[in-house]
């Protein structure tokens, strides 16, 4: 038994070596595996960082661009409830009337109001508010409040412009 043992290895050796002569053997894997790192993944990454950079960014301009839609439709509506419950019967309870006015110029109007909400991104000279009451401001009619907002956007490798958006609520007036 000892003595096929000792047979046999020289076969094992031989079958656990390649096939290939040496030389191919080592162009094969020379060719197919550098241990230099010849700069071929430094090339793709160059090419591709751009690429998925300006993709991020782009992606990044829409999510504003719906946060902003978002925005400016809560302005709308928050400027709708302030004209409802501030109709033309609207009094303090000291009986001042707290009636909001039709001008943009007046503190007490809707458009101030809406102007005056706070909400972050949204800049003023950019953003439009107009409100109208189409039947008047008594109880029982309706106000529409309608807010325009220009939104700048820079995506890469895009010309830079404004996405116009906007967004109208309309409601009854309550008091």
């Amino acid at each position: 038994m000892a003595r096929r043992n000792a047979v046999s290895r020289p076969a094992d050796a031989a079958l656990s070596r390649s096939a290939w002569p040496p030389r191919v053997a080592f162009l094969f894997k020379r060719r197919f595996f550098p241990r230099n790192g010849s700069g071929e993944s430094l090339v793709a990454f160059a090419i591709t960082f751009p690429i998925l950079c300006s993709f991020i960014f782009g992606l990044i301009q829409v999510c504003l661009a719906f946060y902003s839609h978002n925005l400016i439709s809560e302005l709308a509506r928050e400027g709708t409830r302030y004209a409802i419950v501030h109709g033309a019967s609207c009094e303090t309870s000291g009986g001042d009337s707290c009636t909001a006015s039709t001008t943009s110029s007046d503190p007490s109007s809707v458009d101030s109001f809406v102007y005056a909400a706070g909400l972050p991104n949204i800049a003023g000279g950019a953003l439009t508010v107009t409100t109208t009451y189409p039947g008047g401001q008594a109880v029982g009619q309706f106000v529409s409040v309608k807010v325009n907002y220009a939104f700048p956007y820079h995506i890469p490798f895009v010309p830079s412009s404004t996405l116009a958006m906007s967004s109208t609520s309309t409601m009854q007036i309550i008091q």
